[in-house]
């Protein structure tokens, strides 16, 4: 076969014609895939897990701030000392007044268990209640056992005047891992 030249100066090209196909054998045309924003998904998982670590964080902080307030303070012989006669003769909660006693089998609080009985009656039959308050707290010593002076005042509203009583009492504390109270009696 005689390859044909185009005459000179002619402007159609040397190139082989292209056809197009038919319509119907033309593959589709690629539309990519739309982008997802990694970048926010990073994003996002980065502030889920730093709420996540400040939500245990505070958490942990609160159960810790919560268990200081609520734990008894025997910090100090005349701090138990005060947290007890609180707890005994003010609040009258024996449960509570317990976690500032001694453990061991020598505590002698007996007297003080006398007095609030005596209360007790007393206000029962005066039909009045007996105000309990304390001032010139004193110790003495403080190594592993103190002595804790106190003035317990008792005061009360019956038949119309104030009455009122002053009370030295001693009390005996030893320190443990914290201090707590093991005896108590009234000074004559």
């Amino acid at each position: 076969m005689e390859s044909v030249q185009p005459p000179a100066g002619s402007q159609v090209s040397r190139v082989p014609a292209q056809r197009t196909p038919p319509d119907d054998f033309t593959p589709p045309l690629a539309t990519p895939a739309p982008q997802r924003p990694q970048r926010g998904r990073a994003l996002l998982a980065l502030l889920i897990g730093v709420l996540a670590l400040l939500a245990s964080g505070g958490a942990a902080a609160g159960y810790l701030l919560y268990d200081q307030a609520t734990a008894p303070d025997r910090s100090a012989p005349d701090v138990v000392v005060v947290n007890y006669l609180q707890a005994f003769l003010v609040d009258r909660d024996d449960a509570k007044a317990e976690l500032f006693t001694c453990t061991d089998a020598g505590i002698d609080l007996n007297q003080l268990s006398v007095l609030r009985d005596d209360l007790e009656l007393r206000e029962r039959r005066f039909d009045t209640s007996i105000s309990v308050r304390w001032e010139n707290v004193r110790v003495v010593g403080q190594h592993s056992s103190a002595e804790v002076n106190i003035d317990i005042l008792l005061s009360a509203f019956v038949n119309g005047l104030v009455q009122s009583e002053r009370q030295e009492w001693r009390f005996l504390t030893n320190l443990k891992n914290e201090w707590q109270v093991c005896g108590a009696g009234r000074v004559s």
